[in-house]
């Protein structure tokens, strides 16, 4: 591993404090030998240059220890070798020890360079580790890998220590000169296209790169499975004299970043296509159901209508009132239905605005009532109005159609000569308009499904109690509760006593005095 470049990964220039340590420890070195000169022999005075030498090491290059350590071992002769003050050497007595002083310090100042340029190699690599785990954990929360395009920048910057542009693509099959691309860095107009051209190669160019050697930038690519999504540029990177280990780190923060990307772009498209099918599911499931449900009383009313154009003259006067009132009441179906497909419609709309207006709550259930009695089955609706009930700011049509469902859905589900009853009374600050029925009742499973679309609540229950043309279309409950909803109140459901359902629609009261303001006369 080459050694650590000061100016790498972020470590600052070394204090100039730090430089002195080697110099205060050869002066206290010398110092040291220079007063124990009258004590200690020439083999232990040796010594001590040794050890000086040694720790010297800890903080000059292997050159400088290695010069150091040769003017030491020539110093050292002149003060303390016999004859002292001059470099005469006495090739017998002391040749050899300072050969071997010399041989031993270069070999100890070696030995302590390499091991103080592996351990910063060592800190090097734990602070690269560091830096993708953590850039790892940011893109892995990330909602939007794109808008992390700056912390990727600063994270090039702090590794590399040069200028740095980063461009990130803004979806699959953008172009590099799209506006939407997003740049954070300033470039000059040819590292524009050098990024440019990176994205589009999806491969790294420049210095020791194998593409574009005579580049002094580094250009990376933002990689993610099979796509490039970005491009990232280092300025003067030949300048600098990086490690060649320094670029497979660089890439690999911006392969992160492309990887984030490629996962964040496919699952907004996969979440798109999931949309398109949901959207296409619930067309088809409208039109099927209302295909369904029209064809039943068309298929009556065509019944009924060419019995009396063909065999009007062999029917009696009570056969042909009979199959105008089937007309009559399968056409009422019919608008019901169309009725509430359109509403639901309407009331899905974000911008609706309701008719509202002060409403007695005794007007809206007497046209109700009025109504619900024309059917055959309409003498067991029973209702009640609490006595003094305020008047109820609210869409009268709207809260009609609400009783009108729920009214049908309860003649229709509750077993013949049961009671359905209608009450109107007041709940605290809510009016609460209700009705129960005798019916078999729905399944706790089901309780909160019956109001979703198309949902017909429990196959089996619904089977045994209803025959299957009069089975309404899963529409009627969503429009009530959506109904209850755009008045800014709650449609709930819960079982009663001894069998039979009760379904409660609780609307706020407002002051008389305090008309809400922007609650709408106005139609949609």
């Amino acid at each position: 591993m080459n050694p650590t470049n000061p100016f790498e990964e972020g470590h600052p220039p070394a204090p100039r404090r730090a430089a002195l340590w080697p110099w205060l420890t050869w002066l206290t070195g010398w110092a040291l030998m220079l007063v124990l000169d009258q004590h200690l022999d020439l083999a232990n005075l040796a010594m001590v240059l040794m050890l000086t030498s040694a720790i010297a090491s800890l903080w000059w290059p292997g050159w400088a220890s290695a010069l150091a350590s040769a003017l030491a071992v020539v110093g050292f002769n002149w003060s303390f070798v016999p004859p002292r003050y001059t470099f005469t050497v006495d090739l017998h007595q002391h040749a050899l020890l300072l050969l071997a002083m010399l041989a031993v310090n270069w070999i100890i100042s070696g030995l302590v360079v390499r091991q103080r340029h592996l351990a910063e190699a060592a800190s090097l690599v734990a602070q690269r580790e560091a830096r993708l785990r953590t850039w790892g954990d940011t893109l892995r929360d990330a909602v939007d890998p794109a808008a992390h395009a700056s912390a990727l920048h600063a994270a090039l910057q702090e590794a590399a220590r040069v200028p740095v542009a980063v461009a990130v693509l803004r979806g699959l099959g953008a172009q590099p000169e799209d506006q939407s691309t997003l740049q954070v860095g300033a470039v000059t107009d040819d590292q524009r296209a050098g990024l440019a051209l990176c994205i589009r190669d999806g491969r790294p160019m420049g210095a020791g790169t194998g593409r574009y050697d005579e580049l002094s930038d580094w250009y990376l690519p933002l990689r993610g499975r099979g796509v490039t999504l970005g491009a990232a540029v280092l300025g003067g990177m030949e300048a600098r004299g990086a490690g060649p280990e320094l670029r497979p780190h660089l890439q690999a923060l911006c392969d992160q970043m492309g990887g984030a990307l490629h996962r964040s772009l496919m699952g907004q498209q996969e979440q798109r296509a999931r949309e398109q099918a949901q959207l296409q599911a619930t067309r088809n499931a409208l039109l099927a159901a209302i295909s369904h449900d029209y064809r039943t009383p068309l298929a009556t009313i065509m019944g009924a209508a060419s019995a009396l154009h063909d065999q009007a003259e062999r029917l009696d006067l009570e056969q042909r009132r009979r199959l105008a009132g089937g007309i009559v009441e399968e056409a009422e179906r019919l608008s019901r239905l169309t009725d509430n497909t359109l509403q639901l419609a309407r009331l899905d709309m974000p911008s609706v605005q309701l008719r509202c207006d002060w409403e007695s709550a005794e007007e809206i259930v007497g046209a109700v009532l009025r109504r619900a009695r024309r059917r055959p089955e309409g003498a067991r609706v029973k209702a009640w109005i609490e006595p003094e009930m305020p008047l109820l700011w609210c869409d009268a049509m709207l809260v009609s159609q609400l009783l009108d469902n729920l009214l049908d859905n309860a003649l229709k589900y509750s077993p013949e000569g049961s009671a359905v009853e209608l009450r109107v009374q007041r709940r605290e600050a809510q009016a609460c308009l209700s009705v129960c029925d005798r019916g078999p009742g729905i399944a706790p499973a089901w309780r909160e499904r019956v109001f979703e679309v198309f949902q017909r609540g429990d196959e089996a229950s619904r089977a045994a109690s209803v025959e299957a043309s009069r089975q309404g279309a899963g529409v009627g409950l969503a429009v009530c509760r959506a109904i209850a909803r755009a008045h800014g109140g709650e449609l709930r459901l819960s079982p009663r006593q001894h069998g039979g359902c009760r379904f409660d629609c609780l609307l706020p009261l407002r002051e008389l005095q305090d008309p809400p303001p922007g609650d709408g006369d106005h139609p949609t």
